[in-house]
Formats: C-alpha cells, structure tokens, sequence
C-alpha cells in the first residue's frame, strides 16, 4: 500500500509541477512574442496625443486582465486546481495538467465557460487586431504584455502561497468539489 501511495504523491507532484510549467509558458510566450509588437510602436515615435492612448490602454488591461481578471479569479482558481492535481491525481488530468489547471475540462459550469468561451473571444480579438496598423496594435498589444505579466506573477505568488499552506482561499471547481479546500 505504501509503494501506490508514494506512486499517487509522485504523481501528482508532477502533474502539479506541469500544470503550473506549461501555463506559465504559455504566458511567458504570449508576452515575448507580443512585447516585441509593443516595442515596434514604440519605435516608430507618438505623438503626444498617442502617448496618452498608450497609457490609458496600459492602465486599463492592467486592472481588468492584470489585476480584476487574474489577480482576483482566474490566478487563485488556477492555482486551486494545481493544488487540487497534486493531491488527487488523475491520469488525464496529470497528462493535460496545464489544460486541467486553466479548467478547459473537469470543472464546474462556470471555468469551463471561461477557459472556453474567453478562449474564443481571444483568438476572435487576436485576429481583428491582427490586421490594425502601428502603432495602434503596439498599444493595445503593450497593454496585454502588462496585463499578462501582472497574471503570471500573481499565478506565481498564488501558487506559492497555496503549496506553502496547503490551503486554498478559493475552491478548484472540481464538479464534485464541494469544500473550499482541497
């Protein structure tokens, strides 16, 4: 009984550790490649009229994605559900871990409505962006390195702080997760 414990716990150790990997990059790589778009825009000079747009964008994707969007909901949920993998590791689940962390599937109505639907509505706006001239698409793509790099450290600093304590301030949404913590 003690070797399936130990291969339960290694389990979920790693599905943990990829569920957290593979999101991260995903963000990381969603920042780099837009950073260099941003810093493109900037390049070409603004105009003073320009710079302001620039800054009202940068701030509002940083408190609607940055702050309202992973700071408070998405990051703490995400990190739950990393927490929630390595303690109930499911094969799949372990496979698809950053999928299952982001709750594209084993979840409750409403982060699979998010991790779908969002999904969709970003590709939707990724795609009508795409074809805006500088440096307009610089401006609203700077606006999402802020917004993308304020969710990547705040999944970090919630990830951490759930591992640290074992507890999660929000429930992971698993379909029959009832209690707060996992």
């Amino acid at each position: 009984m003690q070797n399936n414990d130990n291969m339960i716990s290694i389990a979920g150790l790693l599905g943990a550790i990829w569920g957290v990997a593979g999101f991260s990059l995903i963000l990381v790589d969603a920042i780099n490649r837009l950073s260099r778009i941003a810093l493109h825009a900037l390049d070409s000079g603004l105009t003073a009229a320009q710079w302001l747009i620039f800054v009202a964008v940068v701030a509002f994707m940083a408190y609607t994605e940055g702050y309202r969007g992973f700071q408070k909901s998405f990051s703490p949920r995400t990190a739950a559900r990393a927490y929630y993998l390595y303690r109930n590791p499911e094969p799949l689940a372990v496979i698809l871990a950053p999928l299952f962390c982001m709750g594209f599937f084993r979840a409750t109505r409403r982060p699979l409505l998010i991790a779908w639907v969002g999904t969709g509505v970003i590709v939707l706006l990724v795609l009508a962006l795409h074809s805006a001239p500088q440096p307009w698409r610089g401006m609203v793509d700077a606006g999402v390195v802020v917004g993308l790099s304020w969710g990547l450290l705040s999944f970090l600093i919630a990830t951490v702080r759930v591992f640290a304590t074992g507890t999660c301030p929000v429930s992971p949404e698993v379909p029959e997760q009832v209690a707060v913590a996992a």
